[in-house]
């Protein structure tokens, strides 16, 4: 039986500073970005954009600014709204933990609204760019999880592989790792689909629709192993929040999907710039 080691979360200290090793998958995430955003550059309709390093740079800026602003701002109304509503001084307390995809998502949605304004590009061409450099980025996440010791999983048989104790549960029953679980399927697996369907020109829409289909499959089955957040439990039909939020993303991927397919039979060639 495996037990989840004993990560000190604390990557290094200097002095009275203290570098954690979530905020080093942060940062690994948003490098990730950066660099395969500017291979993306040599991709159509990008390519006849003239973007520069600057763009990318302004661009990550603005998704770092969603990310943190809309992940923060997501938990505190999806998950514990009563909580931070009674005690607003804690909102602001990101180092306490709490952040949310989907509203980190939202944010990354606004933030690329207003690059595309400035820069008076399409929108959705912009998130069909975006889309294929977000999974990096969320496995380095999960992994940042898996070092904390959080998130862990529902109990998990003691005969099924890799099952492992979280003594930070508190309890030392075998457990599904659902950070790995997580990490693989929303981030190595997405990513080599999105990746792989970037390589092709494909119509306004398709990528960024693929990406909330994928997104919200994978969330939807990974929550089938994660242990549900103990102030929230099961919720309607004995889904997870994780899940609830994850059904729009299905239905939106979906929607996209056929939008993008039907508009580009339409329009016939051309329409995918």
């Amino acid at each position: 039986m495996l037990i989840h080691p004993d990560f000190n979360p604390i990557a290094l200290k200097l002095g009275p500073v203290e570098i954690h090793w979530y905020g080093i998958m942060y940062l690994l995430g948003f490098l990730s970005f950066w660099l395969l955003s500017r291979r993306r550059l040599k991709d159509q309709p990008y390519a006849r954009y003239g973007w520069t390093t600057r763009d990318i740079e302004d661009l990550l800026f603005a998704g770092v600014l969603g990310v943190i602003l809309g992940g923060r701002i997501g938990y505190v109304l999806f998950y514990q709204p009563d909580y931070y509503f009674a005690h607003p001084a804690q909102i602001v307390a990101v180092w306490d933990g709490g952040m949310s995809f989907h509203g980190g998502l939202l944010g990354v949605m606004a933030a690329a609204g207003w690059f595309a304004w400035t820069r008076k590009v399409s929108w959705l061409d912009l998130m069909d760019f975006v889309a294929p450099l977000v999974p990096p980025g969320l496995a380095f996440g999960r992994i940042g999880n898996f070092i904390n010791g959080e998130l862990w999983g529902r109990a998990a048989p003691a005969w099924w592989p890799g099952a492992m104790i979280y003594p930070e549960s508190g309890s030392m029953v075998p457990r599904f790792p659902s950070e790995l679980y997580e990490m693989f399927l929303e981030g190595i697996v997405l990513f080599a689909v999105l990746w792989w369907l970037s390589r092709k020109e494909r119509p306004r829409g398709f990528i960024a629709g693929s990406f909330a289909l994928g997104y919200g499959l994978a969330r939807f089955t990974a929550e089938f192993f994660r242990q549900p957040d103990a102030f929230l439990g099961y919720l309607w039909f004995g889904l997870t929040m994780g899940q609830l939020l994850s059904i729009p993303l299905i239905v939106l991927g979906i929607v996209m999907i056929v939008w993008s397919k039907r508009r580009a039979a339409r329009l016939g060639p051309g329409a995918a710039a």
